[in-house]
């Protein structure tokens, strides 16, 4: 059975990227443009075993995201990385507090991307 990943990014052309190599190795996909759409798929009780975010976006960036992700029962225990052109480390460990799983700055090579995957999700 694949995995699935939701993928929030306001750049369409990144989603675009991140979602074909993913898809390519496997992956189903799901994408959202901002946080609010995010959240009110997630609210859906649509489970990912995966969410990459963004960190700055309209509407509602990836921190908040996170937060409010982590708040929902079904979602405690899924794991959230960054993919982000912040690299602030008072944003990283923010981000760590409210639950990133891991944080990656952008630009990240298809491979790269693949290998932190299989450490966070077992059996990929």
């Amino acid at each position: 059975m694949s995995k699935t990943i939701l993928i929030v990014d306001d750049s369409a052309t990144m989603t675009m990227s991140v979602k074909s190599s993913l898809e390519l190795n496997g992956f189903k996909v799901t994408t959202a443009a901002d946080g609010v759409i995010a959240l009110d798929i997630l609210k859906t009780g649509f489970k990912p075993d995966l969410i990459i975010t963004d960190i700055n976006m309209p509407r509602m960036g990836g921190l908040e995201l996170i937060k409010e992700a982590k708040m929902l029962p079904a979602l405690r225990f899924v794991p959230i990385l960054t993919l982000t052109t912040e690299s602030d480390p008072a944003k990283r460990e923010q981000g760590k507090k409210l639950g990133a799983t891991g944080w990656l700055v952008k630009p990240v090579s298809g491979p790269d991307l693949l290998k932190v995957i299989k450490q966070v999700l077992p059996g990929t």
